[in-house]
């Protein structure tokens, strides 16, 4: 069943992923904050009815209605550093249901580079929000926000698909442990980032490697003081970053930049040193693999580590699937009722009209016509023949829109758009 749309609109989802787009790639594709708003801005201006934009470590994307999804790629690559032909070379268009049931996928992350990472759907819950707030959600988007969030809930709470610890966060705790183990010498973490992902890193670090020996470093002071203050660990100052690489054995580096904050040439030590990057784009140099004793592991790589309780996540996704199937199916009676509203609301005025004018002509006819019996009557057979009607068009074995149009040609109905923009 086709979704519906604006007239002469489509809704389309069009991004690259970790599926397809290296680290690197999804780099060149990255929007910042700025970059989001600005995009948004110059939709709006040039008539895109309605958009959101999400960018993260495993994806940018975009969903929302044009006339043609160049327009949403137009916008994707001149606010990023991407072109149209590495797109092409990388990424997905989606239309309509195919678009819809993406979103889904993304929404309750049976999409995720870890199964069941749920992080992503706060994610899109901001990226509407900051939509709306610019006037840029439609009411379609905003009912099926709202039900890829219930989708999600669900799942959450009915499934073991978001069992455990998650994401890339928990992926390089479960790295340190593996390459690490716990009962050997503690080893001194640096924490160079305490956004979003720094937090989470901080957290699943205490929790799961009990090592107290991390040092956190934040351009702003203070919102390292805050995370530290919950785990009783150590906070620095930036310009003591250098100092503090040469001291540490493991760096994690979050720091949500746009371009490298750490290379070698601020790195000043010939003991082993493993470097973790769980930026998009990359906030490490790949010129500190020119060093012998530096190990780089990106994001890409910490996706793969495996657990036990990633693993058993797969058991669920026939449950997830049935539950979106499920919630996807109210959204779709929603969908087909808001098409045929219009439809009916004029059908109701033509009989109507059609009645007024019986009602009249017979109150000249019969001396003893009762106008209230009569008026009452007829709104019940209208009321009875608009209910058939509606029946008819709730038939998923029917096309709506053949309907549709024979009940304008047969009834003459004045033409109305079934769709809001």
């Amino acid at each position: 069943m086709a979704a519906a749309q604006p007239k002469h609109f489509s809704f389309y989802s069009i991004g690259l992923s970790y599926r397809k787009a290296d680290a690197e790639t999804r780099g060149l594709f990255s929007l910042s904050e700025e970059g989001i708003h600005n995009l948004l801005i110059e939709a709006k201006e040039e008539g895109i009815p309605s958009l959101a934009v999400i960018s993260t470590c495993n994806r940018t994307e975009l969903y929302g209605f044009a006339q043609h999804p160049f327009q949403l790629i137009r916008l994707l690559c001149e606010h990023s550093h991407g072109t149209v032909e590495e797109f092409q070379k990388i990424a997905y268009i989606q239309k309509n249901e195919d678009a819809c049931n993406h979103l889904y996928t993304v929404g309750t992350g049976l999409d995720s580079q870890i199964l069941g990472d749920f992080e992503i759907i706060g994610q899109l819950k901001m990226a509407f929000k900051r939509s709306k707030k610019l006037g840029l959600i439609n009411a379609y988007m905003e009912r099926l926000m709202n039900c890829v969030i219930q989708a999600s809930k669900r799942i959450k709470t009915e499934t073991e698909l978001s069992s455990g610890a998650t994401s890339v966060s928990f992926a390089s705790a479960q790295y340190i442990l593996e390459n690490f183990p716990a009962g050997g010498p503690a080893k001194n973490i640096l924490l160079f980032g305490t956004g979003k992902i720094g937090r989470n890193t901080c957290e699943n670090l205490v929790k799961h490697t009990e090592n107290k020996q991390i040092t956190l470093i934040n351009r702003t002071k203070d919102k390292a003081e805050r995370i530290a203050g919950r785990f009783d660990l150590i906070v620095k100052d930036y310009a003591q970053l250098e100092e503090e690489i040469a001291q540490s054995d493991i760096i994690i580096v979050a720091t949500g930049a746009q371009k490298p904050t750490v290379s070698k040439q601020i790195i000043h030590t010939n003991k082993p040193l493993l470097i973790m990057d769980l930026s998009i784009p990359k906030n490490v140099d790949d010129n500190v693999t020119e060093l012998d004793n530096v190990q780089l592991i990106h994001l890409d790589e910490l996706s793969k580590v495996t657990h036990k309780t990633l693993e058993n996540r797969e058991n669920f996704i026939p449950q997830a699937q049935s539950i979106i199937k499920e919630v996807n199916a109210d959204f779709k009676q929603w969908m087909v009722s808001r098409q045929f509203a219009p439809t009916m609301q004029a059908l109701k005025t033509k009989l109507s009209t059609l009645k007024d004018a019986e009602i009249k002509n017979s109150r000249t006819k019969f001396s003893d016509f009762n106008h209230e019996q009569a008026d009452m009557l007829a709104d019940r057979i209208i009321q009875k023949i608009a209910g058939h009607f509606a029946n008819h068009l709730r038939n998923e074995d029917e096309s709506t829109e053949e309907a549709i149009s024979l009940l304008n040609k047969v009834f003459k109905l004045e033409e109305l758009s079934s769709y809001e923009s």
